[in-house]
């Protein structure tokens, strides 16, 4: 496969004013567009019986979030398990930062649940990370590596 640009990911959201302001604000993601998407083309392409609006926020790597927010509540809720891998379709969206303690505190403060605590852990030497939940419940990891360039040499020198 040969990716002509950077991954992207899409979260359903209930509150798109808020989830917006919240990765805005928390993670200092910017924004790049809002789309609505009426019902028949939101139909063929499997997304909702209904429209919807998507808005895109980039990081300054060029990777993007997509916040989908159907214009009926979605009809299926599943709950939460304790832990993440408890549940079969758990996912999460992994933010490699060189400021752990910063952006965890940010994102409390914007109104995210920590799961791991209030402290990054250290997972293995030279690694520490943190879990939270956004406002909406989507798993979000924080993680640090005292190396980036051992865990990824193909980013060396692009600091």
């Amino acid at each position: 496969m040969k990716m002509t640009a950077p991954m992207e990911v899409g979260l359903t959201v209930s509150d798109l004013p808020r989830m917006r302001a919240f990765y805005e604000g928390a993670l200092g993601l910017a924004f790049v567009s809002e789309i609505h998407v009426p019902s028949a083309k939101a139909q063929e392409a499997a997304m909702s019986m209904g429209g919807y609006t998507v808005i895109r926020l980039q990081t300054p790597y060029g990777e993007r979030i997509k916040l989908l927010s159907p214009d009926d509540a979605p009809s299926v809720r599943t709950g939460t398990a304790h832990k993440i891998l408890d549940r079969a379709d758990s996912s999460y969206v992994t933010f490699i930062v060189n400021d752990i303690d910063g952006v965890v505190a940010r994102l409390i403060a914007g109104g995210a649940e920590p799961m791991t605590g209030d402290k990054a852990v250290e997972v293995r030497p030279g690694t520490f990370l943190s879990f939270l939940r956004d406002p909406e419940g989507h798993i979000v990891e924080i993680v640090q590596y005292s190396d980036i360039e051992r865990y990824r040499p193909d980013l060396a020198g692009t600091k």
